[in-house]
């Protein structure tokens, strides 16, 4: 799950810190500890990311059935 901090992202923020993230280590020149760190946050950017797509999901989904 997410940080509370995390639930103010939007997905767009989200998204765009989770390319800043895997820019960071595709570039490498990084300790292990750094890369770590970014990994971490780059699996919680994307599960956010993630829960905002499924949440979207459900509202079509939804909208789709009341027709």
């Amino acid at each position: 799950m997410t940080d509370d901090a995390d639930k103010n992202l939007s997905y767009e923020q989200a998204r765009e810190e989770l390319v800043e993230v895997v820019r960071k280590l595709e570039a490498g020149g990084i300790t292990l500890e750094e890369s770590l760190a970014l990994w971490e946050r780059g699996e919680k950017l994307a599960t956010l990311c993630q829960e905002w797509l499924d949440g979207a999901r459900k509202k079509i989904d939804a909208a789709i059935g009341e027709d």
